[in-house]
């Protein structure tokens, strides 16, 4: 693994009349990514509760209802979109970072696991995003973070972790979380691909996602890929996730200690007998 990362710069945008605020920002890391965002005086950035890595101190934090995208609006419609992302799996709170100081100020969010952070400029994907819940990072102030449910009865019934996802909208930059490798293809129109429902971390909103069932009984039961596969044809573009966090905590659920909190004495092919010969007479 190489010992340096290259940066990856983004050159910075004519600040227009649009909704979001244009920041500039680099990604860093390989396996555990995170994103510096450079604000200028009065820009801010929304991120998840619990992502921050480090701020300068003329930044201020401020939590707020929902996704800080409309902070003028009334109180019913902000815990309409704190209800909104209740629902995809996020905080009922985001916080807001805002560069009150003079000059330029950097503030940094850190991805929660092993994965890759997708920069998006909503405006190059007709204003609408639509990616798996929970992965939303940060974004410029001005995205909104909505719901996006399956119109497809049978997609919402069976289609698992892509039943309901996450609508990024607006004109400016959201960073999105993938876990493991990202892989990035571009459906042609009618090209169908078959992905895992957890391996669908985003796409855009021209994709047509449904479900289609694995195979024959054996293959449901013995196969370990579940009963339906997404079915996304294009014409649009997608993402995939090589590590969906959905498995990744299974993994660690099902090596996780049992019985009262003992381990399974994995590493040793004595068990007990070969712990309590290591000293540990904790058994």
């Amino acid at each position: 693994m190489p010992s340096h990362v290259p940066h990856v710069p983004i050159s910075r945008h004519t600040r227009s009349n649009s909704i979001a605020d244009d920041v500039d920002f680099e990604i860093k890391g390989a396996e555990m990514q995170f994103v510096e965002v450079e604000l200028d005086p009065g820009e801010s950035a929304v991120a998840e509760a619990g992502t921050m890595m480090f701020k300068s101190s003329d930044i201020t934090m401020n939590a707020v209802f929902g996704d800080g995208a409309g902070q003028q609006a009334g109180f019913m419609d902000k815990l309409l979109g704190a209800g909104k992302r209740l629902i995809t799996g996020e905080s009922l709170f985001t916080t807001v970072f805002t560069h009150e100081g003079a000059g330029k100020a950097r503030v940094a969010f850190a991805a929660p696991y092993p994965g890759n952070i997708l920069a998006f400029k909503l405006s190059d994907y007709g204003g609408r995003i639509i990616c798996q819940k929970d992965s939303f990072l940060a974004a410029a102030r001005g995205v909104q973070i909505g719901v996006h449910l399956q119109k497809k009865i049978m997609t919402g019934l069976f289609g698992g972790e892509g039943f309901i996802m996450q609508r990024l909208d607006g004109d400016g930059w959201a960073f999105v979380h993938v876990g493991g490798t990202l892989v990035e293809k571009e459906l042609k129109p009618g090209e169908v691909l078959h992905v895992d429902t957890g391996c669908v971390a985003a796409m855009t909103a021209d994709v047509d996602m449904d479900i289609e069932r694995v195979g024959g009984i054996k293959s449901m039961i013995f196969g370990g890929e579940g009963v339906f596969f997404a079915r996304l044809q294009g014409p649009g573009k997608v993402w995939l996730q090589s590590l969906p966090f959905s498995r990744l905590a299974g993994r660690v659920l099902a090596a996780a200690p049992q019985y009262g909190g003992k381990d399974k004495g994995e590493g040793s092919v004595l068990g007990g007998i070969g712990r309590m010969l290591d000293g540990d007479s904790s058994f």
